[in-house]
């Protein structure tokens, strides 16, 4: 249990650092942390580089968050261990990917703010679950016209997934975690929302048209 914990902290980790974004700037020469809203998610591939690039990012990003759900229900099954095990080795390899996407080595930590990947983790645990979280998000992104809230409803679906089918404590402190991470991550925004400076979604789609 613990040798393939490490073993998919450490791969979940480095697996996270292969940025969508980053094999977007490798094929356009165009870095997108300096160009339209500067940051490095699949929305502003497809306002910087068109929907291509976009449905590129967010393929990289949302399956690797897939992947490493893959990998550790593989490893957990191939060496029989118990449900509980089991979900915390899932949650584990995923927030080592949403952790690896948020703080890549090579980018002085400073990369994406994971929300694709997380999208990829709730469709790998379950489909079902996945795809109902991923509509939240959606729809509370469009309704409140602040990206931000969609994707605090991810994190929060994740939790209320762990919460949900977990019988310990681990994989709902995974989740939280996360959440308090994406909290810090997109402080900046919140604090821009309070001013009424930061960017409205159907604002930013019409430079993107622009």
């Amino acid at each position: 249990m613990w040798v393939w914990l490490t073993v998919l902290l450490c791969g979940g980790y480095f697996l996270g650092c292969l940025h969508g974004a980053r094999i977007a700037q490798i094929i356009s020469g165009v870095n997108l942390k300096t160009e339209g809203v500067k940051n490095f998610g699949a929305s502003n591939a497809t306002i910087v580089l068109g929907k291509k690039f976009g449905a590129l990012v967010a393929a990289i990003d949302i399956g690797k968050g897939v992947l490493a759900v893959i990998l550790a229900r593989t490893i957990a099954v191939q060496s029989n261990l118990s449900d509980e095990n089991s979900i915390i080795l899932i949650f584990a390899a995923g927030a080592a990917v949403v952790l690896g996407h948020i703080f890549p080595f090579y980018m002085n930590f400073n990369g994406g703010k994971g929300t694709a990947t997380v999208i990829g983790i709730l469709f790998g645990i379950n489909w079902i679950f996945g795809l109902i979280a991923f509509v939240v998000f959606v729809v509370v992104a469009l309704v409140t016209d602040y990206l931000i809230f969609g994707v605090l409803m991810l994190y929060i679906s994740l939790f209320i997934f762990a919460m949900w089918f977990s019988a310990g404590i681990w994989s709902p402190m995974i989740a939280l975690s996360l959440f308090v991470i994406a909290i810090l991550k997109h402080f900046e925004n919140i604090q821009r929302m309070k001013k009424g400076d930061e960017s409205r979604i159907s604002a930013v789609f019409k430079k993107g048209k622009k």
